[in-house]
């Protein structure tokens, strides 16, 4: 299953999970109007995959409690402090990932219909019950106690944190006052945990800013042990200097050719032949170049230009490895679902394709023992798209009920179209498309489409 959000505003995040299977594929198609004018000119290949791409993987589990079993079991001595730790960032942070996302669901709410008291009250029991949980579960070493500590202090925060976001995001009408209260009673309860058991100093609780870093802090302490380290290579080093090598080779022997053709022509050193040589070799310098580009596509077609190594932070062993392609494509070079996906009209002959692809193999017996998953999550930076968008709005005349015309000032939006494919074994190929809507600041909208509907419309409504 694959889920498509925005994340800082900006960034275009997609999070998938590889389940138990040992290889899977991946490839994301991004759709972006033939008018901002993208192209590999504006911006390569290799400078939007190093400038727009972010990617992390880590360890997942959908067996929600076991964390908290390994808990008991370390506190009882029959786990290694590593193991604990490992189980419990773990549980700590797929708490955070379901937190964000049911928050994220409730502000949504906004812009279409109200929240109600049920929806708010079944997000705030789970919270408590999972956080009840945890707190069962204190460890009686020392050392452990103060890495349980730390974590009972984030998600303590980051609870408070996410439902403060929620009361600042309710509509005003409604149940807003019965369930604002029972946020705020919630809010004001995490409060006085974290004061009773003294995880923050007063001088950190009085200064937003000693907080929130503080609480950066603790969050990288969770994501160290299940963040597998990357050890990234772009490939084809060696084969670029033979390249080069061989076009300059292949050059010289024309050019060597040529000056014993020219000697044996005019027979000793005259002003022709000095002028001819010039002419060769700077023909030598403009087709150097192309013919090395030339033999660089021709040998480099279809074969991946990066490779990561993924390395457990806990054993320091390789765990599995990714390779990765980004080229610009054409429509008509797509596979034929693809092509039917997004089909096939004037406008969607002008786009500029982007297609990422991976493909990656994963020794799940070389993971820590209990988890045979990861969740990997690729950040795409709208950025380098976003800066060729024309600054300034558009003007709209309109009549009211009075008959008096009145002209409003419409920001300019473009859509883009999102297609990614996942296939691996088990379940074979899925197709996911996503209509994405940007203004030149931000992300404005993410709008699934259900593929068995493939004559929706295309065109970006008024909103």
């Amino acid at each position: 299953m694959i889920t498509v959000d925005k994340q800082d505003g900006i960034n275009l995040k997609i999070s998938h999970s590889t389940a138990s299977n040992k290889k899977s594929h991946l490839d994301i198609f991004l759709f972006v109007p033939g008018e901002l004018g993208l192209t590999p000119d504006i911006a390569q290949e290799s400078d939007f995959y190093y400038s727009s791409i972010t990617q992390k993987r880590t360890y997942f589990s959908d067996k929600t409690l076991l964390p908290l079993v390994h808990s008991r079991l370390a506190k009882r001595g029959r786990l290694s402090s590593t193991q604990y730790r490992v189980s419990l960032s773990l549980f700590a942070y797929q708490y955070v990932i379901a937190l964000d996302k049911a928050v994220s669901q409730l502000n949504k709410h906004d812009k279409r219909a109200e929240v109600t008291a049920d929806e708010v009250d079944e997000v705030i029991e789970l919270a408590l019950d999972i956080l009840k949980r945890l707190r069962r579960s204190i460890p009686y070493e020392e050392g452990l106690k103060r890495y349980y500590a730390n974590i009972d202090n984030y998600l303590s925060w980051y609870t408070e944190q996410r439902f403060l976001s929620l009361v600042s995001h309710l509509p005003r009408e409604g149940d807003y006052r019965t369930i604002k209260e029972r946020l705020i009673t919630l809010i004001e309860r995490e409060k006085a945990h974290r004061k009773l058991n003294d995880y923050n100093s007063q001088h950190v609780r009085d200064d937003v800013t000693r907080m929130s870093n503080k609480m950066r802090l603790l969050r990288r302490l969770i994501e160290h042990p299940i963040v597998l380290k990357e050890k990234n290579t772009s490939l084809g080093k060696n084969m670029k200097r033979a390249v080069k090598g061989i076009a300059t080779g292949l050059v010289m022997v024309f050019v060597t050719l040529t000056a014993v053709l020219a000697r044996d022509y005019w027979g000793e050193i005259t002003a022709s032949f000095i002028i001819a040589m010039s002419f060769i070799y700077a023909l030598r310098e403009i087709f150097k170049d192309d013919l090395r580009d030339i033999l660089w596509r021709l040998f480099r077609k279809g074969k991946p230009k990066w490779r990561k190594i993924y390395i457990d932070p806990t054993t320091n062993k390789a765990v599995g490895q990714k390779h990765e392609w980004l080229d610009y494509t054409s429509l008509s070079k797509l596979p034929d679902r693809i092509q039917k996906i997004r089909k096939k009209r004037v406008v969607q002959r002008e786009e500029q394709i982007l297609h990422y692809r991976s493909e990656t193999e994963m020794s799940t017996s070389k993971f820590l023992s209990g988890y045979e998953e990861t969740r990997e999550t690729i950040n795409i930076n709208m950025r380098a798209i976003t800066r060729l968008m024309d600054k300034g709005s558009n003007k709209v005349y309109t009549l009211n009920s009075s008959n008096q015309v009145t002209r409003e000032s419409v920001e300019k939006r473009h859509l883009l179209n999102l297609i990614i494919k996942e296939h691996n074994k088990e379940n074979g190929a899925r197709y996911y498309r996503w209509k994405v809507i940007l203004n030149r600041s931000k992300i404005v909208a993410i709008e699934q489409i259900q593929l068995n509907d493939l004559a929706t419309d295309d065109t970006l409504k008024t909103e």
